[in-house]
């Protein structure tokens, strides 16, 4: 579809795996479409180790590899993320986001990435130094923002982000879900969530 479109790269970036990369590549590559191999993380408010019922919420990260670097260091925080981290969720932290930092892309998320949900708690102070940490950690970190329709807070994050984008010149990236390829294809996607969520 990507290539009916007129568009020459793709990305994939699901949550907490890459076990769509490799079909994922080849099919682009097939059809003359650039791939990005990403991952939608989850990050650990604290330490991977922790087990905590205040860590059963982990941050979303968008992380893209630029190169093969990149892909190798996705691979071992994915891995680490299962094998270290996975409570409720698998998830890295800081500490390994710092060791494996080398030919990623990091985006700041969704609204329930960091800086968003900091922007979104009026923490714009934390969301300020949040932001300074990942973009001295990532030399290829970008703000994320997004336009949603049925999420309230996001008017407001996507403010803030642009406050941080001007007071820490750090660049944007426009991003939005895409979870379906054809509108028809929506109510499948209804029933995948329904089972996903049990209800």
């Amino acid at each position: 579809r990507a290539k009916e479109l007129g568009m020459d790269s793709l990305g994939i970036t699901d949550h907490g795996g890459m076990y769509g990369a490799i079909d994922f590549y080849r099919t682009a590559k097939a059809n003359g479409v650039r791939p990005i191999i990403g991952c939608e993380m989850y990050v650990a408010p604290g330490s991977r180790h922790s087990r905590s019922p205040s860590e059963k919420t982990p941050y979303h990260a968008t992380v893209l590899a630029k190169d093969n670097t990149g892909y190798a260091n996705l691979v071992k925080l994915v891995t680490k993320s299962h094998m270290e981290g996975f409570y409720y969720k698998p998830r890295v932290d800081r500490e390994l986001l710092e060791a494996h930092s080398e030919g990623l892309i990091f985006l700041s998320g969704c609204p329930s990435g960091e800086v968003p949900g900091l922007i979104a708690q009026g923490r714009m102070d934390d969301a300020r130094t949040t932001a300074a940490w990942h973009r001295d950690v990532f030399p290829d970190y970008h703000l994320e923002i997004m336009l949603h329709g049925g999420v309230p807070e996001l008017p407001a994050i996507n403010a803030g982000l642009l406050e941080l984008h001007k007071d820490l010149e750090i660049p944007i990236v426009a991003t939005n879900d895409s979870h379906y390829v054809l509108k028809e294809h929506a109510p499948l996607q209804d029933v995948l969530i329904c089972i996903h969520t049990n209800t």
